[in-house]
């Protein structure tokens, strides 16, 4: 039961950084529209990974992931759902947050000089693809 209000809490979780993210696009706030969008990347991706029986506390859950289908112990159908979040959660690890976060500070740039519309825009849509992928895999999409 605990299990299932994790995963339920993570993906309300990744829907109200989703909104965060869609509000921010309207608003042209690229940078938050992007550090809202890898959350909720990060988010859905995680309440994918406990839909496994894998701890919330889990970090990478890219890596978790995809070992499952290493292994063999996902049907082809969820393999191919969760081969759809593992370019997302890639692409918006670690690197990506702490430059949304930080900036570049080995050339002195700031978080709001590295995003962009288009940054913002490739985020934004890779958290709603996330989103929707990671409630289909709860059943809740």
């Amino acid at each position: 039961m605990k299990l299932q209000k994790d995963v339920e809490y993570r993906l309300e979780l990744a829907k109200g950084f989703l909104s965060e993210a869609e509000q921010d696009d309207t608003l042209q706030r690229w940078r938050a529209c992007v550090s809202s969008s890898i959350l909720v990347i990060e988010n859905a991706g995680l309440a994918a990974l406990m839909l496994f029986g894998v701890s919330p506390l889990a970090h990478k859950p890219g890596g978790h992931l995809s070992q499952l289908i290493s292994e063999g112990t996902v049907a082809r159908e969820v393999a191919a759902q969760i081969e759809q979040l593992l370019p997302e959660l890639e692409k918006y690890d670690s690197q990506e947050k702490m430059l949304a976060k930080y900036g570049d500070e080995s050339t002195f740039r700031l978080p709001w000089e590295i995003f962009g519309a288009e940054e913002a825009k490739a985020a934004l849509e890779a958290a709603r693809k996330c989103m929707r992928v990671s409630l289909e895999m709860a059943g809740k999409g």
